[in-house]
């Protein structure tokens, strides 16, 4: 289980194990911001969200990700298909590969299996299927919180 940790001001730093968590607490250089409602890990209850003591500077997060991965690309999409909003567990190109397309933020969005075969190897406007967002290359705050945990904070 993964456990965020956020800055003084709320900025999402980056995730832990609980072991690390709990680490954390001993220390004293976190405290608890949310906590699993009933289980506890020795005498601390079972943290999901740790709040820092005393701030660390971020400004490296808000720079841009050094490189292009799938997993990073299903993770900014939020594992959610560029085209028809299903579950998505590929990676599609805009510009395919084989017509001059790269693996960069801007030419690859979350696609899922039947959209991505049925665009082949087309653009969106050939193949008649608009993409519903426009790529783009997120910051390292963007890529570092738990899915589930941007999910609560929409609701």
């Amino acid at each position: 289980m993964a456990v965020l940790i956020l800055n003084t001001d709320d900025t999402a730093l980056h995730t832990v194990s609980l072991q690390h968590a709990i680490g954390m607490l001993v220390r004293k250089v976190a405290v608890v911001e949310a906590a699993h409602p009933e289980l506890v890990f020795g005498s601390f209850p079972q943290p999901e969200v740790l709040r820092l003591v005393r701030y660390v500077k971020t400004t490296f997060l808000y720079s841009r990700v050094p490189g292009w991965t799938k997993r990073g690309v299903l993770k900014r999409d939020r594992h959610t298909c560029g085209y028809c909003g299903e579950r998505a567990a590929t990676v599609d190109h805009i510009l395919p590969i084989s017509r001059g397309g790269r693996n960069t933020w801007t030419n690859t969005v979350a696609a899922c299996h039947g959209c991505n075969a049925r665009k082949a190897n087309h653009t969106p406007s050939e193949a008649g299927m608009p993409l519903r967002q426009k790529p783009f290359a997120p910051s390292r705050s963007q890529l570092m919180v738990p899915e589930r945990l941007t999910e609560e904070r929409a609701a």
